[in-house]
């Protein structure tokens, strides 16, 4: 086909190699002079459309073509001008590729502003693909590709896309109220950007089978601080885990049974909810604070108030303490030595006949040897 010479057309036909051709105007340059009777040969996943003068007189479907006037019903006007019937007539088709375009990329080349309701303005990233037809062949060649010979995906991909990103800057600021609650929403939101773009694409006679999100990314900062919360949220997690098994360990404690664990078990029962308590209110790095006495076993600090050492489990007689002043006692005064106020009289430990151990006022075991305590 020259590019100036006259083109006589007999067979009239197209294949796209490199399947990205959307359009593919024969002749390419001018008008062609088809003879009378010539063939025209339309694949099933295209559409020919038959220009005359510049005026396009409908688009025909797959199947061979006789070009006479009993065969093709809408040439009959043109046709029927006055002119010799064996003679060529100059025109020119357009074929439309039909078929699904898959894969074309859409993506934000500027990030796009975006009011989080928990971070604050913020500027996002998103990117994806869509898949297009041609719905209208006509509508298509008038509106975007006018008189060239050749128009392929490339051409109109880049300003598909930029509808795409403008639709998706409003449609995010409707329907998302912060990126927290972004993942399992890419679906919902795909569907939603699809439904909102297919009447933007009908207006060039295009129909957008799928859209797809495939990432929304924000800034690195603002990354940083959603890994930060789900860490926070992992040690919530490790908190209450904590806060349970040692209620769980209270309540083993307080119901356990035997002769030799009579003695610790009341003990732990008295000691697991001040361990608990302090649990609650400073978190799992926090234990009991104020020491107020050393444990003769490890020397190690511990409460005034505990029954056992907290870091190698010693036994420890009751102290007592001022209610005046709050003063620690030893376990047998009368009086505080701070301040004079008189000091009510504690339970006196019972000692083991077997060992002389002193235990607890209320053991019933001896804790050193398991000899039963007389009463």
């Amino acid at each position: 086909m020259g590019t100036n010479n006259v083109v006589f057309l007999e067979v009239i036909e197209w294949l796209d190699p490199t399947g990205k051709a959307i359009v593919h105007r024969i002749p390419e340059e001018g008008s062609g002079e088809i003879k009378y009777g010539a063939q025209l040969v339309v694949r099933e996943s295209q559409a020919a459309v038959f220009f005359y003068n510049g005026k396009a007189y409908g688009a025909f479907g797959s199947g061979r073509h006789t070009l006479k006037t009993a065969n093709i019903p809408l040439l009959t006007k043109v046709l029927s001008l006055p002119w010799a019937m064996t003679s060529p007539l100059r025109a020119e088709v357009y074929f439309v590729n039909l078929k699904v375009f898959t894969n074309l990329k859409w993506g934000t080349r500027d990030p796009v502003a975006f009011k989080d309701s928990r971070l604050g303005l913020i500027r996002l990233r998103a990117f994806g693909v869509f898949n297009v037809r041609v719905a209208q062949p006509i509508l298509l060649i008038n509106s975007l590709v006018g008189t060239q010979g050749f128009y392929t995906t490339e051409e109109i991909e880049e300003y598909l896309n930029r509808v795409i990103v403008s639709r998706f800057n409003d449609y995010l600021g409707e329907k998302l109220d912060s990126l927290f609650d972004l993942p399992g929403r890419y679906d919902d939101l795909s569907t939603g950007m699809a439904g909102r773009l297919k009447e933007d694409f009908s207006h060039f006679g295009l129909e957008l089978s799928q859209l797809y999100i495939n990432s929304i990314t924000p800034p690195p900062e603002v990354q940083q601080a959603i890994d930060d919360k789900s860490r926070l949220a992992v040690f919530d997690d490790l908190n209450r885990l904590m806060q349970m098994k040692m209620a769980m360990a209270v309540e083993n404690a307080s119901s356990a049974q035997g002769e030799a664990g009579a003695g610790l078990g009341m003990g732990m029962g008295l000691l697991m909810p001040s361990m608990v308590s302090q649990w609650m209110t400073q978190g799992a790095s926090a234990m009991p604070s104020g020491a107020a006495s050393a444990c003769p076993e490890c020397g190690q600090p511990v409460p005034g108030e505990s029954r056992f050492c907290l870091h190698c489990g010693h036994q420890l007689l009751v102290l007592g303490r001022c209610s005046q002043c709050g003063k620690n006692l030893p376990p047998h005064a009368r009086f505080c030595s701070r301040c004079g106020q008189a000091v009510e009289l504690k339970p006196q430990p019972r000692q083991c006949s077997q060992c002389g151990t002193e235990n607890l006022p209320e053991s019933v075991f001896c804790n050193q040897c398991g000899e039963r305590l007389q009463p």
